[in-house]
């Protein structure tokens, strides 16, 4: 097997993961731990694995002017980020965070107009507004009665508000990823998460019965902080050592599609037609908003 097929797998691999998440953390929130304990406990194991990880890699030094930018980075994906997400699955459901969560390459392009001039056309205009149109009719549209997600439209804007914060903490570490090594970034923008994130997840962390942990939860968290946070980014690494970067971001689309199937064979989430709509205008919209035009032929 190439390294070509082997960097789709991965790929694949990362958006799997991605995609089942949506159902396996939302089993574990608010029964046995709070968002912002989980939050914190999910940056601390990972920062563990990619310091012990970094062992393997070069040597590096952050420069000092770069430390401002990773904090930022690091409230952007670590913190405020993952703690907005966290709060939304509490709140929503597997389906409807995994269709909302697509829209982060619209928040992308809207922020690269704005932060680096980027030229946008009009059918760009067009899927960013249809896109966008989706994920708002979840919000406002989207409500059902469930015990298990008592405020599906609060739930719902938060997850957008992740969508958003996540694009910011994309176009925010590019520079930085040219100049670090993978891991060397990965160690300290975990390792700096854990400031933001610990303070206010401590408390929550305190009143975890630890010890009265059923197996099902020890599992759910163990698969987010080693599968979700740790393994997604090694995938997502080795497939863009093979692949550009444009190909590797395309799979998120895919993951609506694998959170949908697995949150309804487990029995987690139901289809209902606002969702199948607001899926198809959202996946429509990110399609039109991030496909490149067609050179002119003369």
């Amino acid at each position: 097997m190439n390294k070509n097929t082997l960097a789709i797998l991965a790929a694949i691999g990362a958006t799997t993961v991605y995609g089942i998440n949506h159902t396996i953390a939302k089993g574990i929130m608010p029964y046995y731990i709070e968002p912002s304990g989980f939050v914190a406990l999910r940056v601390i194991g990972a920062a563990i694995l990619f310091w012990c990880i970094s062992l393997l890699g070069p040597k590096e030094k952050i420069r000092k002017k770069d430390y401002s930018r990773i904090l930022l980075c690091a409230l952007l994906g670590m913190g405020i980020n993952m703690l907005a997400f966290f709060k939304g699955l509490a709140l929503t459901t597997p389906i409807n965070s995994a269709v909302i969560i697509t829209i982060t390459p619209i928040f992308v392009l809207i922020l690269s107009i704005f932060l680096v001039k980027e030229k946008v056309s009009s059918r760009k205009v067009i899927g960013i507004t249809i896109g966008l149109a989706g994920a708002l009719g979840l919000i406002l549209f989207g409500q059902e009665i469930r015990q298990d997600a008592p405020n599906i439209s609060l739930g719902n804007f938060y997850i957008l508000l992740n969508a958003m914060l996540y694009g910011a903490y994309l176009i925010m570490a590019k520079g930085l990823i040219t100049k670090y090594h993978p891991f060397t970034f990965m160690k300290w923008l975990f390792t700096i998460g854990i400031l933001i994130c610990l303070p206010l997840g401590y408390q929550e962390l305190l009143v975890v019965k630890w010890s009265d942990l059923p197996f099902e939860a020890v599992w759910r968290i163990a698969f987010v902080i080693f599968g979700t946070t740790f393994c997604t980014y090694l995938f997502n690494i080795f497939a863009l050592t093979q692949l550009k970067a444009s190909t590797v971001s395309a799979f998120i689309y895919v993951q609506p599609l694998i959170g949908i199937a697995y949150a309804v064979a487990m029995g987690k989430d139901t289809i209902t037609t606002i969702k199948v709509v607001a899926a198809c205008l959202v996946l429509l919209g990110v399609y039109l908003a991030s496909k490149k035009a067609l050179p002119k032929v003369n």
